[in-house]
């Protein structure tokens, strides 16, 4: 029997390090205003996997959450700062991580941009990828 894949990834000090087991559910862009607000950017990029697939390797100390929103929680490295992830009631029993504290590849590419009405103007998109509004 062959070894389940994984993809590591970490906050960018490196004091929390993690995997998932592979496959990863869907990859996609988050245009919402905490998103952007959160990670200081036009979007973030997220990929969801079940959280059953999550291992925390080191860091523990260093991964804290806070409610962003009822039902919601982000999580980030309390040393560096680095948001590196999402969880949500409305999207229970999977994680969500932030693609680029990602170290391995993740078996997908975007496939969409999220709430999408919420998009910033300074940001063209010229892609053809689906776009969902909130």
């Amino acid at each position: 029997m062959s070894e389940a894949k994984t993809a590591s990834g970490s906050c960018f000090c490196k004091a929390v390090q993690f995997h998932f087991t592979l496959p990863s559910k869907w990859c996609a862009h988050c245009h919402c205003s905490m998103c952007r607000k959160v990670h200081g950017a036009g979007y973030v990029t997220w990929v969801g996997f079940e959280s059953d697939r999550f291992t925390l390797d080191s860091g523990q100390q260093h991964l804290k959450w806070f409610e962003s929103s009822p039902g919601a929680s982000r999580g980030f490295c309390s040393h560096c700062g680095s948001s590196m992830f999402f969880r949500s009631q409305r999207w229970a029993g999977e994680l969500h991580v932030a693609l680029g504290c990602m170290d391995d590849p993740v078996g997908r590419t975007p496939q969409a941009h999220a709430f999408h009405d919420s998009h910033v103007n300074w940001m063209p998109l010229d892609d053809a990828l689906k776009v969902f509004n909130g």
